[in-house]
């Protein structure tokens, strides 16, 4: 009876840890990232990341996405001044975007960052939370 208990107790627990698991997926982040990107980012940075020249930089293949608390910090408090990406001088202001949440700021850079050739480790709501203080 205690063998039977114990294993039933095991399995409930390996179900949820794996439901658990799937729930918080970087490819379901990167898809909810998608949508905050399109009505929030793609007006400037265009449908591929690819920025509109002279005005708004790429954020395909830039090599300029690895610095979580950079990025953190260029979503809640904007740019401006000169920026160089890929050789091109940019000199546009991107207005802050206070009202994301965590979780709508980590989905749409764990979008950026591994959309368009980009390659990156997921970023937590957790940890725009930290970084934003």
């Amino acid at each position: 009876m205690k063998k039977t208990i114990i294993l039933g107790l095991i399995g409930a627990a390996s179900v949820m840890l794996v439901s658990f698991m799937q729930a918080g997926t970087l490819k379901e982040s990167v898809e909810r990232g998608k949508t905050v990107y399109e009505s929030t980012c793609m007006s400037c940075h265009m449908t591929e990341g690819e920025g509109l020249e002279g005005a708004f930089p790429p954020l395909a293949g830039t090599g300029r996405l690895g610095d979580k608390a950079r990025l953190v910090k260029i979503i809640y408090n904007g740019l401006s001044g000169p920026i160089k990406v890929k050789g091109k001088e940019f000199n546009m202001e991107m207005t802050p975007l206070p009202h994301l949440s965590d979780q709508e700021a980590a989905d749409v850079l764990n979008y950026v960052r591994n959309s368009w050739g980009n390659k990156g480790a997921e970023i937590k709501p957790a940890e725009i939370a930290k970084l934003k203080k």
